[in-house]
């Protein structure tokens, strides 16, 4: 019987062959997609406002909230809708639903990290960007962003199982994400009497964390990592719930 992680890998590699492709470049796309988007609005922010903005450089800024924020809409984006898609694999006693949205996440996420290294990387030669000043705030950060997305993209999605209109409110919510995720704001920016009151939501700790290894302690950064653990837990629980009420569902359309 194949282990979890071999179920887990090899949905994965057929969910990125169904959607880019056997040959070619598709396979970049998961990559490729997240950079342009992530570098065409870099440029348009260099363009439009001064190299520095409260004291911090425009691009990494950018850099650093806009890559958070794909990953954010990317997962919710696929994972809303999901089992529609692949409903039939549950016929396979060894799938499981939460597998199915695991692959789907971690494909994601995947791509997005590498997209993140590339646009690092060519901000680094272009020296719009210096090396992380902590390496394990950088990548802590990130992977507890990965966390929270899933957690959101998860409980979503589950709901989205059991109340149908909530998938179609999917790009309202990424909407949302633009104020709240804190791509465009530093917490060190806020009024201190709003800033605890903004810190309550869970996306900004880890945005936070990202830029406090890009930036180091010469910029002020705010973020309580166990709280953002702790929202991305019960998120998930969250969608364990509505997966598990909606399953008959599924298993019957």
């Amino acid at each position: 019987m194949p282990t979890p992680s071999k179920i887990i890998s090899a949905l994965m590699l057929r969910e990125a062959v169904t959607r880019y492709g056997r040959e070619g470049f598709g396979f970049l796309w998961v990559i490729f997609e997240p950079l342009f988007f992530c570098v065409g609005v870099i440029v348009m922010w260099s363009l439009l406002r001064p190299t520095y903005d409260h004291g911090v450089r425009v691009a990494p800024f950018v850099m650093t909230g806009y890559m958070c924020l794909l990953l954010i809409r990317h997962m919710m984006g696929m994972s809303v809708g999901a089992m529609q898609a692949n409903t039939g694999l549950l016929y396979h006693r060894q799938i499981t639903v939460f597998q199915i949205f695991v692959s789907r996440n971690l494909l994601e996420f995947a791509g997005a990290t590498v997209a993140f290294v590339l646009v690092y990387i060519a901000l680094l030669v272009a020296g719009e960007v210096e090396p992380p000043h902590s390496w394990a705030l950088l990548y802590g950060g990130w992977v507890l962003m990965g966390w929270i997305s899933f957690g959101i993209a998860f409980a979503l999605a589950g709901l989205a199982l059991r109340y149908e209109f909530l998938e179609r409110l999917t790009s309202v919510v990424g909407y949302l994400m633009i104020p709240f995720s804190g791509a465009f704001v530093m917490a060190g920016w806020i009024p201190e009497r709003w800033r605890e009151l903004y810190l309550l939501i869970p996306m900004p700790h880890a945005v936070e964390m990202v830029r406090g290894g890009v930036f180091g302690e010469f910029v002020p950064t705010y973020y309580d990592p166990i709280y953002a653990l702790a929202w991305g837990a019960g998120l998930i629980l969250v969608g364990l719930v509505a997966v598990a009420d909606a399953r008959d569902r599924i298993l019957i359309d």
